[in-house]
């Protein structure tokens, strides 16, 4: 509907809402009787039946003539309460209908233009969906995202040495650069310091040197990269990384939260919710992208009109509330033990079912805490085993070996 004719039916509605009114304001005074109404019309049947007696011979002529001058005058005192009342009546109501319609009307427009949006036409869900895929075809490059963003400013904390080890590496690198692990660790160190650009040009190096072999964890790793590198925006690029790396595992966790984001920011919140509740019932709870997702899946919903409501927190596999109880009421010896007690079993867990790179991180830092730094080391070893071409995992874990002292 265009805008006239939007205009035109709210005009119709009012007018027929005014009307309306109006009709109950004449027919109120009418609906609304006076009591001195009612009074007048009882006096007039009982004289009407006074004579009727009289002429019957039911009652004497005196008696009758008694009881009508009576009734006369209980008459003439219920016409003057009626003629009384009834102005005040009449202008009470005609003020309180008038009063009424135009807080109506008032209220009618208030909230309109409250919550409506005034000159806008018409926008039925098949033309948003038009409207949503036309602008996920025609959206921005990586290239034009990046140029819009502000530059980043370098960051000072970081240990000279560690910079110093990062000129040789890239050194390294530029001279032998079909060396798979030493782009593995360019990508993985470049990132945590903040170099996206050139984090991601050396994951696409590693992509292009593993061919056909490259995992859906290095497409995936390549699509984050591409992401962060834009500010948090999904370009044309990291989707073609995202399919790439579903097609290899179409489960894969990191590429099924960022196909849901690119969706959300085309306005395609349908699909958005679909994505990211199915991986929020599979995932397990310590997965990187359940808290993004609980924090903005409620919205998501009701954005695509779709009742929902926000399952509870399931623990992760830390401590409980009662373990930290207990604890406080422990020696310092009863305490160790406890906690070597939950390293034991977390680093037993992992070795048997495998786990998320932060379980990994945690159980390195835990070791170092308690005095195991050589069987710290091997477990991170072992981790950049299982997470080898990993880019973004390698990196948090790395980070954690870092600050347990169990590398440089």
């Amino acid at each position: 509907m265009a805008v006239w004719g939007f205009w035109a039916a709210a005009a119709l509605l009012v007018a027929g809402v005014v009307a309306t009114l109006m009709r109950a304001m004449r027919r109120a005074p009418e609906a609304e009787r006076p009591t001195a109404d009612f009074d007048l019309a009882v006096y007039r049947d009982q004289l009407t039946e006074i004579e009727r007696d009289i002429a019957r011979g039911v009652i004497p002529a005196d008696e009758g003539a008694r009881l009508r001058t009576e009734i006369q005058r209980r008459l003439l005192d219920a016409d003057r309460a009626a003629r009384v009342a009834a102005p005040v009546g009449k202008a009470q109501g005609g003020r309180g209908m008038a009063a009424l319609m135009v807080a109506v009307l008032a209220g009618s427009v208030a909230v309109y233009w409250h919550l409506g949006a005034p000159g806008y036409p018409d926008l039925p869900l098949a033309q948003r969906f038009a409207l949503s895929d036309d602008l996920l075809a025609n959206r921005p490059s990586q290239a034009e995202a990046i140029a819009q963003l502000p530059a980043l400013p370098t960051r000072q904390d970081v240990d000279p040495s560690f910079l110093e080890l990062m000129v040789q590496l890239r050194q390294a690198v530029q001279d032998r650069p079909d060396d798979l692990r030493g782009l593995e660790l360019l990508a993985r160190n470049e990132a945590a310091l903040g170099n996206l650009a050139a984090a991601t040009a050396a994951q696409e190096a590693i992509l292009a040197l593993k061919g056909a072999e490259a995992t859906a964890e290095d497409h995936a790793a390549h699509a984050e990269l591409l992401i962060m590198s834009a500010g948090g925006y999904v370009s044309p690029e990291a989707e073609a990384a995202l399919v790439r790396a579903l097609e290899a595992d179409p489960r894969n966790g990191t590429a099924r939260y960022y196909t849901g984001t690119m969706f959300a920011q085309v306005g395609r919140f349908d699909r958005t919710f679909i994505l990211w509740n199915r991986l929020l019932q599979e995932s397990p709870p310590d997965a990187p992208w359940i808290d993004p997702i609980r924090a903005q899946i409620t919205d998501v919903a009701a954005r695509a009109g779709v009742p929902f409501t926000l399952p509870p927190a399931t623990a992760g596999r830390g401590p409980s509330a009662a373990d930290v109880a207990a604890a406080s009421e422990m020696t310092a010896e009863e305490r160790q033990a406890m906690i070597e007690g939950m390293v034991e079993q977390l680093g037993a867990r992992l070795a048997q079912q495998g786990g998320e790179a932060e379980e990994w991180a945690r159980l390195i830092t835990s070791l170092a805490q308690i005095g195991r730094m050589e069987q710290a080391r091997e477990i991170y070893a072992e981790a950049q085993q299982r997470f080898a071409g990993r880019t973004v995992e390698l990196s948090g874990l790395r980070q954690a070996a870092v600050e347990a002292g169990v590398a440089e």
